[in-house]
């Protein structure tokens, strides 16, 4: 990276050091837009799993790094080569972005582009003693601005809130996309959702726009049930030995057409498994530990002849998939506010993921800067 003054951009970011030590905020500099890139000023990052998992080392990631990426904000400088894009636009942040030339994109699957994370391993910025930061899934939102590639980024309609179009980024596309893409779940077709976080939540309120029917949501916190049901759910049960038998009464004794397992451990990927009809479907949207594994013995596979559909970003393609949810938003489909259990500023973000761990939330939405603060 280039390290002249003309080079760098100043800014206050959240910084990752080591695996299970709290981040804090801290002065940073970044490179200026290179080639095809964009500065963006961040207007709000939403606490989501993924990042939590990256802070534990469930997932790998270069450090130091600066995590962050269900955001949205305005693109305030454009590196060479940008087309399509203009200084002042509101953006949503694709921490998956496609690059539209790989064989998975030729093929319609631009949610499995080969290229997409490859920017995380790429430093994007210095910290204060000049050591190199990197990306956290190529976003690294947690921050007042961050570079990004242009195809990161995807252009937001200003009558939009700005700031409640962050949970597009991720929470909202990943579950509802899991619902409506992934699975293809049809009008009066049963569906269970295990994990109430804000991606079972989404799923919920795709199954509910599906026309699904019963909507049965299941999460081993109680209070997470009733919240469950205001997004549409039909039923909601604590999770338990109890819950095979519930799901079976409500569905003529079969068990469910989809389940989709928003926590994505080896225990509930099993146990939904059990949830499901034969011939049904299971869908996992949760991303567990590589040291996870879920086994399954030759018969039963045979015997349930169930389908398990792994879910990447809810299969999101945003081109296509985008307008869609913006047009869900403004008519009120899609609640994202009711997502939001808590704002915070950038200090704020080790108590969040605190309380997000414990189930204690479902969405904190982070303001990185002041609405007086200098763009």
């Amino acid at each position: 990276m280039d390290g002249t003054d003309e080079s760098r951009r100043a800014t206050t970011a959240v910084v990752l050091r080591e695996v299970g030590v709290p981040m804090r905020p801290e002065p940073v500099t970044l490179r200026a837009p290179g080639e095809g890139e964009v500065l963006v000023r961040v207007a709000a990052a939403s606490l989501c799993h993924s990042d939590l998992s990256l802070a534990t080392g469930v997932l790998t990631q270069p450090l130091p790094a600066v995590l962050g990426h269900e955001a949205s904000g305005t693109i305030t400088e454009l590196g060479p080569g940008v087309t399509g894009l203009a200084v002042g636009d509101p953006v949503l942040l694709l921490w998956n972005p496609p690059c539209r030339e790989c064989w998975f994109c030729r093929h319609d699957e631009p949610h499995l582009c080969e290229h997409a994370a490859d920017r995380a391993s790429q430093p994007y910025g210095w910290d204060e003693s000049g050591a190199p930061l990197y990306p956290g899934l190529g976003t690294a939102a947690f921050a007042q601005h961050t570079v990004v590639a242009a195809n990161a980024c995807y252009p937001l309609p200003r009558d939009l809130p700005l700031d409640l179009a962050a949970l597009l980024g991720c929470a909202v596309t990943t579950g509802v996309g899991a619902v409506l893409s992934t699975a293809d779940v049809q009008a009066g077709e049963s569906v269970v959702v295990v994990g109430l976080g804000g991606v079972g939540l989404s799923a919920v309120s795709g199954a509910r726009i599906a026309g699904a029917d019963p909507i049965i949501a299941v999460d081993t916190v109680e209070s997470k049930l009733a919240t469950a049901r205001a997004f549409g759910a039909t039923h909601a049960f604590p999770a338990g030995r109890e819950v095979r038998d519930q799901v079976r009464e409500l569905t003529g004794g079969r068990g469910a057409d989809h389940v989709l397992d928003c926590v994505g451990l080896a225990k509930t990927i099993k146990d939904s498994w059990k949830l499901a009809r034969r011939g049904g479907a299971l869908t996992v949207v949760g991303i567990g530990p590589r040291s996870d594994v879920v086994e399954f013995s030759a018969l039963e596979l045979f015997h349930f002849a169930r389908r398990i559909l792994p879910c990447m970003n809810g299969s999101l393609d945003a081109h296509r998939d985008l307008p869609g949810y913006f047009d869900r938003v403004r008519s009120g489909a899609l609640d994202l506010r009711a997502m939001i259990s808590r704002e915070v500023d950038l200090a704020g973000i080790p108590a969040g993921f605190d309380d997000l761990a414990a189930g204690r939330v479902i969405r904190v939405l982070v303001h990185p800067t002041n609405d007086e603060e200098e763009t």
